[in-house]
């Protein structure tokens, strides 16, 4: 008799621990945010009078922007919004001769200017669109 009461008890008992647990569930939502665009690399190049990248007008998003230093001194590429009012300042690690560095930003709509500090070199401008679209549904993105 001492079994069969003992087993009711632990019956008992795991039913409630599983009801317990069931009710442990959340009922805060949390927002599905789409995913951010592709990731778009540019190209830029360091030479003796200027310095250069393609394409000069993109959609606002993620960016990398690979740069080759195509002179003879170590360089340092600067991107920073042109636009009045907004900050926004990202550099390179030192750029040795003949080699390249890699500058990732998340870029916003406006206009933005790639320089280097050593004087003599023109700096160049890069113009960024409407924000491009989301990959929220394309199979296959990382």
């Amino acid at each position: 008799m001492r079994t069969a009461t003992s087993r009711a008890v632990a019956a008992g008992i795991a039913g409630a621990v599983a009801l317990g647990t069931a009710g442990c569930g959340s009922t805060e939502q949390r927002p599905n945010l789409p995913r951010p665009p592709v990731r778009i690399v540019l190209t830029g190049s360091i030479s003796t009078d200027r310095v250069s990248v393609s394409p000069r007008r993109i959609g606002a998003g993620p960016v990398s922007l690979v740069v080759a230093n195509l002179t003879a001194t170590t360089q340092r590429i600067t991107l920073e919004t042109a636009d009045r009012g907004r900050a926004g300042i990202r550099r390179t690690t030192p750029i040795n001769p003949r080699d390249t560095a890699e500058l990732r930003a998340d870029l916003r709509t406006g206009r933005y200017t790639v320089h280097v500090a050593t004087g003599g070199i023109r700096a160049a401008t890069l113009r960024v669109g409407r924000p491009r679209p989301s990959t929220q549904n394309d199979l296959l993105q990382p």
